[in-house]
């Protein structure tokens, strides 16, 4: 009797041994982050030491020793030695298709003045055929130093680009894409004179005689980029979409190394989501995506509910966005006021979609559960954006959970702020756009409307409204650090401010490029901050952008990105 007793007791330890074993290899992460400063963005925890990763989820978040117990023989450990770590940036505004090409085309944000850009375009022509086209992007005027002689309203005259580039048209897109700049070779296939006339929405720039100058705002765009598209027409489908290919994935990878896991692309037409799908499908590019469309209502209205998806492709792709226009940017003057520009009182900007247009896909988006993403910049634009989703409130009574967004809200009359919150509407903005656009804001609008109204955070946050946050690349470079420490300080790289009171907290600028940005894409519960089931999506920095002097911000360095517990850049 003794002897059996001895033996099941055996047996009994002997099965729990083995359980305890099989419990241990079951509980085996993946991937394990340990010796760091994690801020997790989770209001119930929000600093540990470590974390681990199984499969493409955070599994557990603690201290070393609580995360020790899961590290098997597989296990990739990353000893982060200190290093800061916090949930993957999502870029809630940027162009996928614009970042790749500015990757190729000539760069033109760092031109000082018009004569960098001349030569430039100048370098771009060696070698170059007559009649190939030279594409580049990145001017502003306002940044000029010296100011281009002769000039028009800022702008500068084409001729001494023409000379230096007679045989190549060139098309130049503004550093905030509302505005082109063409050459004489250009306008004479456009067939350009003094005659022409401007487009509903848009403007030819012209001297004191009528001459074109070579710039063309907003709509007036589509005169030059038509010939662009009659150009590449010449190629066929395949070189095309190759040539997207090239690009989307160029941008992706630029996106990975700066940190972003998620990208929040702010316009892709159908044909190039179709592509974005192929790639998602052949598990090309890492980059998680959330895609607004932006297509004519004609093709949008047969076909949007085809084209919905949601976190296709292991959480990689959504579609379930429209995007469209209010109005153009403050640089070129195409933002649209309720009071005439400061520095040219006879302009008001631009309405470039007819607001019965914008109410016919608002309600395309209603009808079909699309999120409407209205681009709106001067405070005449957000108004009437503001005033269409109002009217779509009363409709719906499940409105404030369609999280309709605006983006930019970069110029807001007083009267409009509070109607954010009401609304439950997403400003959608880029902090980044307040200190690059510092120099010519006041100018603009004068002081007390720039006072009142211009990059409006503070007053926004205290009102109740959710801030996400982005760059807009390639209109600024895909840097979430910099737009972060433009959030928290409102300092260009100078040390200038620009009116300061409306800063953030550290903490909100976090949450404006974390969490609200997972928010604005109905992700919160997937993303944005790291929780127990939440995806593996982690930034590793060099400093504490919490903890770390304000002066050390702009140094710190992307050390890993990692996107669904998979290490897909490491410095």
């Amino acid at each position: 009797m003794i002897k059996n007793i001895s033996v099941i007791f055996v047996i009994i330890v002997l099965l729990f041994a083995y359980s305890c074993g099989e419990n241990k290899m079951n509980d085996s992460c993946d991937l394990a982050l340990l010796n760091g400063e994690i801020y997790t963005v989770n209001d119930s925890i929000l600093w540990v030491q470590a974390i681990a990763v199984k499969g493409d989820r955070i599994y557990k978040v603690g201290s070393n020793e609580e995360i020790e117990k899961y590290i098997g023989d597989s296990t990739v450990v990353i000893d982060l030695n200190g290093s800061f770590a916090m949930p993957g940036f999502i870029d809630s505004h940027a162009h996928l298709i614009g970042i790749g090409e500015n990757l190729i085309d000539v760069d033109l944000r760092d031109a000082k003045n018009w004569d960098e850009v001349i030569t430039a375009v100048a370098k771009a022509a060696d070698g170059m055929q007559p009649g190939e086209w030279i594409v580049g992007r990145g001017w502003h005027q306002e940044k000029f130093d010296p100011e281009p002689e002769p000039n028009v309203e800022g702008y500068p005259i084409h001729t001494t680009l023409s000379n230096a580039v007679p045989y190549n048209p060139v098309m130049l897109v503004h550093a905030s894409g509302h505005a082109v700049f063409a050459n004489a070779k250009t306008m004479e296939l456009a067939r350009v004179d003094t005659i022409t006339a401007d487009p509903p929405g848009g403007r030819i720039v012209r001297d004191f005689s009528g001459n074109p100058i070579g710039v063309f705002e907003e709509n007036a765009e589509s005169i030059i980029r038509n010939q662009y598209e009659k150009y590449l027409s010449s190629r066929n489908r395949k070189e095309l979409n190759q040539e997207t290919i090239r690009k989307i994935k160029l941008a992706s990878e630029h996106c990975l190394k700066n940190g972003i896991t998620t990208l929040h692309d702010a316009g892709e037409t159908l044909e190039t989501i179709e592509i974005i799908k192929n790639l998602v499908d052949s598990n090309s590019i890492k980059l998680r995506l959330y895609v607004m469309v932006n297509d004519t209502f004609e093709k949008l209205k047969g076909k949007l509910k085809d084209y919905r998806l949601v976190g296709y492709g292991d959480k990689r792709l959504t579609v379930r966005a429209i995007k469209q226009y209010s109005d153009g940017a403050l640089g070129s003057r195409g933002a649209w006021l309720l009071e005439p520009y400061s520095d040219l009182p006879d302009t008001y900007g631009s309405n470039v979609t007819p607001l019965e247009v914008l109410d016919d896909y608002c309600r395309l988006a209603a009808e079909n559960g699309f999120q409407m993403c209205i681009h709106a910049i001067g405070d005449r634009g957000n108004r009437e954006a503001l005033n269409l989703y109002e009217k779509y409130s009363q409709q719906y009574d499940n409105f404030k959970d369609m999280r309709w967004r605006i983006e930019h809200a970069q110029h807001l009359n007083s009267h409009d702020i509070k109607r954010f919150a009401r609304l439950n509407v997403i400003a959608a903005m880029q902090t980044i756009h307040c200190t690059s656009d510092a120099p010519f804001v006041t100018e603009r609008l004068g002081n007390e409307r720039a006072t009142s109204g211009a990059y409006v955070w503070r007053s926004l946050l205290d009102n109740g409204t959710l801030i996400c946050n982005g760059t807009d690349a390639p209109v600024e470079p895909i840097d979430p650090i910099a737009s972060f420490y433009a959030a928290v300080t409102r300092k260009n790289k100078d040390g200038v401010g620009f009116y300061t009171s409306q800063k953030m907290t550290r903490e909100e600028a976090i949450k404006t490029y974390t969490i609200n940005g997972a928010y604005a894409a109905f992700e919160e519960n997937l993303k944005g901050s790291f929780h127990e089931g939440k995806l593996a999506d982690i930034v590793v920095l060099s400093n504490n952008l919490l903890k770390c002097p304000e002066e050390e911000i702009l140094n710190t360095k992307v050390l890993y990105t990692i996107v669904g517990g998979k290490i897909v850049y490491k410095k």
